[in-house]
């Protein structure tokens, strides 16, 4: 599964290059030790894409009318593509992508811990369109803006369109159900759960954080507590401008957003609830939960590797 494509660049060339503000065109252009930062990046970037297919089309079945249902297969339609762009990538630096997508368990895939846990209503559909589209647009958005490897940013062009509608979707059905008080309270329980596992999106904090290269190589540009914030920036505002609480206000004293919970949280994740008077925990039980996988990983994951495999045993 990794990359085979010889770098031609060595480690100095490479760095020289990013210094002096010019961008890596193409595996040719980069070293080892930039591809494999490179491939990790993205195969989390093209799992995020792809896992998110069936667990927004499984939560399309409560759309509340045709119209809406065919807006969530849309959003589904253009995760795909934003998924083989990824893939694609991959693919051009080496990567076999079907032992990728077909041939990894479905613990092995590398999509943020939210997506592991179903959306089982409207309400639960459109904040993650909200919360998650709206963490997917802050993390690409940041790799647009800095990335060094141009077929990336090229491609980002469309994604990030793509991106903007898909959270403009969620913040329209939020805005619109908010003046009925019984479709309140289900997006006040969505926003509830959905808030801080949103918040664990961005990974492990700064000081934790293991894999330094994506910002050395100036694959993206922000941290992770950077990034953090800027999605909390939008998010905080647009849930009190329509009623809703969240655990997290705005400092206005350091201009930054304060969590006001305890951050790390022991989640359950069939009750959908967080463990509020356990309190804090460490970030080694966060990634315990998170290699564990969540309660749909095998379902969303099986369901994409499915018709390869029954094509596979047809033709045997």
């Amino acid at each position: 599964m990794t990359g085979t494509t010889s770098a031609r660049l060595s480690e100095e060339q490479v760095r020289e290059r990013i210094a002096a503000g010019r961008l890596i065109e193409g595996p040719d252009y980069a070293s080892e030790q930039y591809l494999k930062a490179l491939e990790r990046t993205l195969i989390v970037s093209a799992d995020t894409e792809l896992i998110s297919a069936p667990s927004y089309l499984r939560a399309a079945a409560n759309a509340p009318d045709t119209s809406a249902y065919m807006s969530v297969l849309s959003i589904v339609q253009d995760e795909v593509g934003h998924a083989h762009i990824a893939y694609r990538m991959l693919r051009d630096m080496g990567v076999d992508v079907e032992e990728l997508v077909y041939g990894r368990q479905p613990h092995e895939y590398k999509h943020p811990y939210a997506f592991d846990v179903p959306l089982d209503s409207w309400s639960d559909m459109i904040v993650a369109n909200a919360f998650y589209d709206r963490a997917g647009f802050v993390l690409l958005s940041d790799v647009f803006e800095h990335t060094t490897y141009a077929p990336w940013k090229r491609a980002l062009v469309k994604v990030d369109r793509e991106e903007t509608f898909h959270l403009r979707h969620g913040e329209r059905w939020i805005a619109r159900l908010s003046k009925d008080d019984d479709a309140r309270r289900r997006i006040q329980e969505s926003i509830d759960w959905m808030f801080i596992l949103t918040l664990e999106w961005f990974g492990l904090p700064d000081d934790l954080k293991r894999h330094g290269d994506q910002v050395g190589y100036k694959l993206k540009g922000q941290t992770n507590d950077q990034l953090r914030q800027t999605w909390m920036r939008a998010v905080v505002p647009f849930c009190e401008e329509h009623g809703y609480e969240v655990p997290a206000h705005h400092d206005e004293e350091t201009d930054t957003y304060v969590i006001d919970c305890a951050f790390p949280m022991a989640f359950d994740a069939e009750a959908k609830a967080w463990d509020h008077a356990k309190g804090q925990i460490s970030w080694d039980e966060v990634m315990q939960r998170w290699r564990a996988r969540g309660p749909a990983n095998q379902e969303f994951v099986r369901s994409i590797q499915r018709g390869y495999k029954q094509l596979q045993e047809q033709s045997a």
